[in-house]
């Protein structure tokens, strides 16, 4: 039976105007995803939209149209941008869906009914955008801590959940697993910031909020966010529905991965839900950073103000979904945060995608066409120390890249990987094969080279597979090899098939005059 992994992204909130912040999490998650598909293990990777509370109805409003028909438009949307950056998720959940709205209306009884659900009455600070209740000493210069827009006053009915016996179990949690919240720093912004002042009771749901799921047995409350959107990650998978086989299958999850600014909701607030249900906890969140745009969180509008373009679909269609992807990985530090800019995004373009990957195919397979018509070769044992020296650092690498994998650090497996690329280029100049060519009776010697390097290529191409699909696939496929095939002879310089022809194989990422690619995208975000 086949290992099961289960990863998931939090649900956004639905918008036209995704960057490549707004990616970043779906990229990485797929990276994952991929990665251990290519393991053979039985993936199920999820992501979706929050589509309930009175943002939505805002929003909807000004745009003149229903909720509903509003949503569907900007879903599309979202749905047709992970498809242009090859977001491979098995299944899309809206808090819409009616199987969605069944299950959490089920949940919110079943909590009350348990006793961890009272009626009381809320009077508090709230954010309508980030539609989070705060206390005054929580805010930031009299602003909400998390986007640092003005909280208003409000005073309703409404229904509470028993956060405030939870905090023990929360930092018990914590202590008997130390991997439980990565990194290690949101554990400590969680118990200093959220545990130790002592948890507050959750408002879970509102009388003068009309777009959302009613409770069931008191239908004038619209169900708020906690418990309509955070159970999306085990209703996706059947819970409380007609079918529950797939909750059973891959629950509890290996990871939610979430940006840091949503951390407290899926590590003190989702377990302690997940505590009261009596449902096991996910084995593992991890708070990623963000892409910052001159020290800020990057945004549309203040990219735009400088001029930088940060649209995905954009920057796609120009230079590729990979190389979005690639930089994505490469800018952001796992866990940390990471700043953004059209020339270092353009830069590394070049210096990594071009010259270093690009370039190593290109003239590796251009050797082997004109010596050779293109034809794979057996080649000799590695009885040369460069040839060794080749081997021991790609067997390495290959060892660090799915040693980072284990803790879902694509940065450094990726740098891991272009090591491989790097250390190949540098044996290239150090065997120059141009030179043995010349010499009639190094036949065999010029064969082995090739053939080394063809195998460094196949290596480096299936491990980086998952993180730039499209590029590395037309390389397996050239390299007549099945690109959704299971990781197989990454240790041995043996894996590919003796007299079968390379196929034919265009530039994969052309080199960019920066100066000229900058006032293009400049033109473009500001047009």
């Amino acid at each position: 039976m086949k290992e099961k992994f289960y990863i998931t992204t939090p649900i956004y909130y639905p918008s036209n105007k995704l960057t490549l912040g707004n990616a970043y999490t779906n990229v990485i998650c797929d990276a994952i995803a991929r990665f251990n598909r290519k393991q053979g293990k039985d993936v199920f990777y999820l992501t979706g939209t929050d589509e309930h509370g009175q943002k939505i109805s805002q929003s909807a409003e000004a745009a003149g149209k229903e909720e509903k028909e509003y949503l569907d438009e900007i879903v599309e949307d979202t749905k047709e941008l992970w498809k242009i950056l090859n977001i491979s998720y098995d299944k899309f959940i809206r808090t819409t869906d009616s199987y969605h709205e069944k299950a959490v209306q089920k949940i919110f009884t079943d909590l009350y009914n348990k006793g961890y659900i009272y009626k009381g009455s809320y009077k508090g600070l709230y954010c309508t955008p980030c539609e989070s209740f705060w206390t005054e000493s929580q805010l930031v210069d009299g602003k909400c801590p998390d986007c640092g827009r003005e909280v208003k006053f409000q005073e309703e009915e409404a229904y509470f959940f028993k956060l405030s016996s939870f905090g023990d179990k929360i930092l018990k949690l914590y202590e008997e697993n130390p991997d439980f919240l990565l990194p290690k720093s949101r554990v400590n912004e969680m118990v200093n910031n959220f545990i130790k002042p002592g948890l507050s009771d959750l408002c879970v749901s509102r009388t003068s909020v009309k777009w959302g799921v009613p409770v069931e047995f008191d239908p004038k409350h619209t169900i708020y966010v906690w418990i309509d959107a955070l159970p999306n990650y085990i209703t996706a998978l059947g819970y409380n529905g007609e079918d529950d086989s797939m909750f059973k299958k891959y629950w509890p999850a290996d990871v939610h991965v979430i940006g840091k600014e949503i951390v407290r909701f899926h590590a003190i607030i989702w377990p302690a839900i997940l505590m009261a249900l009596d449902l096991p906890l996910p084995k593992q969140v991890f708070g990623h950073g963000w892409l910052l745009f001159g020290g800020d969180k990057l945004s549309k509008s203040k990219s735009t103000d400088k001029g930088e373009c940060t649209d995905p679909r954009i920057l796609s269609k120009l230079y590729s979904a990979d190389a979005v992807r690639y930089i994505l990985y490469r800018e952001i530090p796992f866990g940390s945060d990471g700043n953004y800019s059209t020339e270092a995004f353009l830069t590394r373009f070049n210096a990594d995608l071009s010259n270093n990957y690009g370039n190593l195919v290109s003239r590796t397979f251009s050797m082997v066409k004109k010596y050779f018509d293109g034809v794979i070769f057996e080649g000799e044992e590695l009885v040369d120390e460069d040839d060794k020296a080749l081997k021991e650092f790609v067997d390495k690498e290959v060892k660090n890249v799915f040693d980072y994998m284990k803790v879902y650090d694509v940065t450094r497996a990726t740098t891991s990987i272009f090591n491989i690329f790097t250390e190949a280029n540098t044996y290239i100049q150090k065997v120059q094969p141009w030179a043995v060519a010349k010499d009639e009776t190094k036949t065999n010697r010029l064969k082995t080279i090739l053939k080394n390097l063809l195998e460094v290529i196949r290596i480096g191409s299936e491990l980086f597979y998952p993180f730039a699909p499209e590029s590395t696939g037309k390389v397996l496929t050239a390299l007549n090899l099945d690109k959704d095939a299971v990781y197989s002879n990454l240790d041995s310089f043996n894996g590919l098939k003796a007299g079968e022809k390379l196929g034919e194989l265009g530039i994969l990422f052309p080199r960019l005059d920066i100066k000229a690619e900058i006032e293009k995208l400049s033109e473009l975000a500001n047009s």
